[in-house]
């Protein structure tokens, strides 16, 4: 258990300013002020100077962060210890993920553990990555669901613990009459000369799908942004475009397209992974849920395609072909 000061020092290194710390804290920006002079004179050192117009943490401030980090982390291992000797587990427990894993995989974990813990208060909250890890750093959550972006922790930072859950292939989805649509299989490439829909710059989506069409030789031709997946599936529906989807998503038969498997090098895949805070890995309600999430993997992964809105099929499965 930190002191509230240490708290307030992290929310102003990970948000950067002190007003942006503020209101992530429903503090004002005066009283972080306050809270940081205090711990400062505790200290002896100054934690924070300024920078152009705003500021920036001092090196002792690093160093006030990096044992906080580890303090926190042993702190955690205290409490999943604790937990093992519990008969009954309680209290609020929530999880995060990013849209897919709110969709597919945290809706039946929170059940069951709602189920086998009655006295256990199950909160589900959907966030995209970075905002996942914000939760966890700041204790507004127990366990998020992230794929793995060039924003990500690395996995050896001393806040997190960052466990590896699944690779989840992306599909091509064209329209129905699409050129394309009668392929059981096709390239990435084999899509270059299409309109894409893809997300809103410097989001995840936009990220992956540049970032694979690139990998694949070509750049693409951006025609429409969604965010969401119906809205792309919907643009795509009136031969408006081409887009990628993750397997772990299950369109709606309601619109008029083809989704088709990916083959070749390369085939983007999405890293999905668990994280926690640092140290808390081997609480047992962190093990049980992932125990859970694994198997609904296993579960979506293991039932073959039947059209656009099919479960997914195994990266693995050797029932796949690749022409």
């Amino acid at each position: 258990m930190l002191d509230p000061r240490l708290k307030v020092l992290q929310a102003v290194e990970f948000y950067g300013t002190v007003t942006a710390a503020a209101t992530a804290l429903s503090y004002t920006p005066s009283a972080i002020s306050y809270q940081l002079r205090q711990l400062s004179e505790m200290l002896g050192v100054e934690l924070i100077e300024p920078s152009g117009r705003g500021i920036k943490l001092t090196p002792a401030a690093r160093t006030v962060l990096r044992h906080a980090a580890i303090m926190q982390a042993q702190w955690e291992r205290a409490q999943s210890e604790l937990a093992e000797a519990v008969d009954e587990l309680s209290g609020p427990y929530t999880l995060c993920g990013f849209s897919t894993a709110s969709t597919q995989l945290l809706p039946y974990a929170g059940k069951t553990l709602r189920d086998r813990h009655p006295r256990l208060r199950v909160h589900l909250v959907q966030a995209d990555p970075a905002e996942c890890f914000r939760l966890l750093q700041m204790e507004e959550a127990d366990l998020a669901l992230v794929m793995v972006t060039a924003d990500s922790p690395p996995l050896d930072d001393l806040r997190f613990d960052q466990q590896f859950l699944v690779d989840d292939p992306l599909d091509l989805v064209v329209p129905a009459n699409h050129r394309l649509a009668s392929r059981r299989r096709v390239t990435l490439a084999d899509a270059a000369d299409e309109p894409w829909v893809v997300g809103t710059p410097g989001g995840a989506y936009h990220q992956l799908t540049v970032t694979a069409c690139v990998a694949a030789g070509f750049t693409p031709n951006i025609a429409h942004q969604a965010d969401e997946w119906e809205t792309g599936a919907a643009i795509v529906s009136q031969d408006m475009g081409v887009m990628l989807v993750p397997r772990l998503w299950l369109l709606s038969s309601e619109w008029a397209v083809t989704r088709i498997r990916l083959s070749g090098e390369p085939v983007p895949v999405r890293k999905i992974v668990a994280a926690t805070r640092k140290g808390a890995a081997r609480h047992p309600l962190v093990a049980e849920t992932l125990e859970l999430v694994k198997a609904r993997c296993d579960t979506l992964y293991s039932n073959p395609p039947e059209g656009s809105g099919s479960a997914p099929e195994s990266p693995n499965d050797p029932r796949r072909h690749d022409s």
